[in-house]
């Protein structure tokens, strides 16, 4: 059976998204138009952030996440790391059910959560 291989991601601008999506993961795009830009990530899967208009989008019901090995350091490390960036802090690191984890927010509010690996 097929599997889903992309997550779109709508943005406001996707040029300026691609920008801060490839700084704060260190990727560079495998496709690029005005208004559809996407990066090839492990196992086929990419991620693509699409210009949309946003004035009738319902609210938020998803997450970007990465997950991290090396436990509770590295998860803060990233924290600290990308905070340094000044993204936009949704929630501290803290932890929960399924081990630390936080929440960033891109420039058009889509949550990005960084969480250990399963």
């Amino acid at each position: 059976m097929p599997a889903p291989n992309m997550f779109i991601v709508y943005v406001s601008d996707a040029p300026a998204a691609a920008r801060f999506y490839g700084d704060l993961f260190g990727l560079k795009p495998s496709f690029e138009t005005p208004g559809f830009i996407a990066f090839d990530l492990a196992g086929g899967v990419q991620l693509a952030l699409w210009t949309k208009d946003l004035t009738h989008a319902t609210g938020r019901t998803s997450e970007v996440c990465l997950a991290l090995e090396g436990g509770p350091a590295r998860i803060d490390a990233q924290f600290e790391a990308w905070k340094a960036k000044g993204v936009d802090v949704v929630s501290q690191p803290r932890d929960e059910d399924f081990g630390r984890t936080f929440v960033v927010a891109d420039p058009d509010g889509n949550l990005i959560r960084v969480a250990p690996v399963d």
